[in-house]
């Protein structure tokens, strides 16, 4: 039945442009998962102003993330798209969580200490708590599943853990949500540092792929990423550059490691390079069109968040009612 279905939760921040990292770890999994699943995929612009955006660009990219969404085959009649800001539940209930989280857990997230140490005592408050913003995300919508990565590991912990915490001081109100963890998730990694994830925040452009890159410039970041003097393209953690475009080839392809290392068998990196940027590129350029024709049509975008905003809030609002009134507040 409909309603019996299992809810999962996820969200890209607009905070930079969108990398073929999140394509293909992220949005491309999403995809699978619409038909078995009632999905919330959120685009989480209060998360990303935990650091100083320029509102013009927040705006735009907000938009542009909702776009990608869309053109790379997210349903909005199967899906729930909207934009976090728009459910005011989010911050509320984060408030509410606020309250009943340790200091000691938030300044042990990794994130946070690696952040800290660079920014020293410039550091905002939000940047501290925003795990717990995040808890909020997903506990709003009795989510049972939430796709995450090594690197949100934690923060899935820390939602589990107040999820508890809220339950046994007030009795059941959240659905405790397990992470979700897809058999295919690719994990792309930077191209010139191939032991690091790709990363829309890296200083260096080579590094990564913009999903909206155009043909010439993804050719001349595959030329320049890093592989290895050993020229013979093998699937080994003793070639980590070569490994990571394989997984690239892979994640598109639905294709295992082992096939395509069979077919370059005697083949140079030059070959190799060359067919992966343009596996890249097919890949990328109907998606793209889609993403200019949806900036085109405004109206319809809004039509899109402003009934998902609705839906969202309708389940938000009820689990935000019941954290009211258990912990005390006089409902309005």
């Amino acid at each position: 039945m409909e309603d019996k279905k299992k809810v999962i939760f996820s969200g890209i921040q607009p905070s930079g442009d969108l990398t073929l990292g999140n394509y293909l770890g992220a949005i491309k999994n999403w995809i699978k998962l619409q038909d078995q699943y009632d999905c919330f995929f959120c685009v989480v612009d209060l998360h990303a102003i935990t650091v100083k955006q320029v509102p013009a660009d927040l705006r735009r990219r907000t938009l542009e993330v909702l776009a990608i969404y869309i053109a790379s085959g997210i349903d909005c009649d199967k899906n729930t798209l909207f934009i976090q800001s728009h459910v005011p539940a989010h911050s509320e209930a984060s408030w509410l969580l606020t309250c009943s989280t340790y200091m000691g857990e938030l300044s042990r997230m990794t994130q946070f200490k690696d952040k800290s140490q660079k920014m020293g005592d410039s550091i905002s408050a939000g940047l501290l708590n925003y795990p717990t913003l995040m808890a909020a995300d997903i506990l709003l919508y009795n989510t049972n599943l939430v796709p995450v990565g090594k690197d949100q590991k934690q923060h899935l912990e820390l939602a589990r853990d107040l999820a508890q915490r809220f339950n046994n001081a007030y009795s059941p109100t959240f659905v405790v949500p397990e992470p979700y963890i897809a058999d295919t998730g690719a994990k792309i990694m930077d191209l010139q540092e191939p032991t690091k994830k790709m990363s829309k925040s890296s200083d260096n452009p080579n590094s990564f792929i913009l999903i909206m890159d155009s043909p010439e410039v993804i050719r001349k970041k595959i030329s320049r990423a890093v592989t290895d003097s050993i020229g013979v393209v093998n699937y080994t953690n003793d070639q980590p550059g070569v490994k990571n475009l394989i997984d690239i080839i892979c994640a598109i392809k639905g294709c295992a490691p082992e096939d395509v290392v069979k077919s370059y068998q005697g083949k140079g990196y030059a070959d190799f390079k060359k067919d992966v940027a343009e596996i890249i590129i097919e890949e990328l350029t109907p998606v793209q069109a889609k993403v200019k024709e949806l900036l085109g049509n405004k109206n319809y975008l809004e039509d899109i968040y402003k009934k998902g905003a609705e839906k969202a809030s309708y389940v938000a609002l009820k689990t935000l009612r019941k954290m009211q009134k258990k912990i005390g507040l006089i409902p309005r």
